[in-house]
């Protein structure tokens, strides 16, 4: 009889909700891949006092995934060291490392994938976290919306950026589910770098991420 209720659920639930209703039953948990961008040779942004983007990135992953797991969410990196992921004898090792975190993120088959990164600009005056889509993912678009409203609200409310499509991101176009790119911050601006280097402002970076993303999760329930 209990069978027969939970597929009579799953029919009559919005196409939302039963995607979630399936992501549960095949894994039994909401699985999250986060991905640490750069690595390894790959320094990724270089800050005014020589923090390392790579670093940041491998930190914020791994405290996201400790939260989220502490969630009940099953959570997957790309990388969990201080390494990049192109084969070694690749003519260009930028290209076979991004294929390969496209070739794991599709392996793993998460609900969606989270790709930590750091900003990088000029003028060092310029500050704040932001988040980028696919521009034609509408579920990618929620996603990184969700994502952006909790880091202002978490992290810095005077941030008036807003979630950004993108067509150019080699990892936006080519996985296979959605994803977005957070910036965290910008390794330029010498106060943001800072903090971003502090435990307490990982922290909540952290939270707003997790937050953002349990917000997502309600929305497309809806």
């Amino acid at each position: 009889m209990a069978v027969i209720l939970i597929v009579a659920a799953a029919m009559i639930a919005p196409r939302s909700a039963r995607y979630v209703m399936n992501m549960k039953a095949q894994a039994g948990k909401i699985c999250i891949c986060i991905d640490p961008g750069h690595g390894g040779s790959d320094p990724g942004k270089v800050g005014t006092n020589g923090t390392k983007e790579k670093d940041i990135n491998l930190i914020l992953a791994l405290k996201l995934k400790q939260q989220l797991e502490e969630k009940g969410y099953q959570a997957v990196l790309t990388r969990d060291s201080d390494t990049d992921l192109a084969e070694e004898n690749a003519s260009s090792k930028k290209v076979s490392d991004m294929k390969k975190r496209c070739d794991l993120i599709d392996r793993a088959k998460p609900a969606f994938t989270i790709s930590i990164h750091q900003n990088s600009y000029p003028d060092s005056s310029v500050s704040g976290a932001q988040t980028f889509y696919y521009g034609s993912s509408e579920e990618g678009k929620l996603l990184a919306e969700c994502l952006q409203e909790s880091l202002i609200k978490t992290v810095d409310p005077s941030n008036h950026r807003m979630a950004k499509a993108n067509e150019s991101y080699y990892l936006l176009k080519k996985t296979s589910v959605p994803i977005v790119i957070v910036e965290c911050g910008f390794l330029s601006n010498p106060e943001e770098e800072r903090k971003l280097q502090e435990d307490s402002y990982q922290n909540l970076l952290v939270e707003a991420i997790c937050q953002g993303t349990e917000n997502y999760l309600k929305e497309k329930a809806l």
